[in-house]
């Protein structure tokens, strides 16, 4: 589960959407070159899974008091670029959390981070991102 572990390992983000449903904050991913969910790597401290996805998207976001739906939205295990170093798969357990649309602040981790429609979702991105997003918006 540690960064500096096996070069497959897991991760926890969170889509983070608007009180409506209709739309989702991304952040413009550094190193991916795409509009990602915020989420990341575990780290000593995090009491939990949950835990984790929660803190990477305080650290991303700035958004504050960010409360998850205890059900998993899924997971799903995606290869990386070499810009990632040793790391070469993340299995990332992604959960939801519904939040006012307050203004973001981009993270050092991001180039940009901004709330989009779900259904008019920018590029680049990650292709199987809309289909979950759309389930699991229906389901939590």
């Amino acid at each position: 589960m540690a960064k500096a572990g096996p070069p497959h390992h897991f991760t926890a983000s969170v889509f983070v959407l608007d009180q409506t449903r209709e739309h989702v904050l991304l952040v413009l991913h550094r190193k991916a070159a795409m509009w990602l969910q915020p989420g990341g790597h575990f780290e000593a401290g995090d009491a939990d899974v949950a835990a984790a996805a929660a803190r990477e998207a305080t650290e991303e976001t700035g958004l504050t008091g960010i409360r998850l739906h205890p059900q998993l939205a899924g997971l799903h295990h995606h290869p990386l670029a070499a810009a990632f170093g040793r790391c070469r798969s993340h299995l990332d357990l992604r959960f939801v959390t519904v939040v006012p649309q307050d203004a973001p602040r981009v993270s050092e981790e991001s180039l940009e981070v901004a709330w989009w429609p779900i259904e008019r979702m920018p590029e680049p991105t990650d292709p199987d991102l809309l289909p979950q997003l759309r389930r699991a918006r229906q389901a939590h």
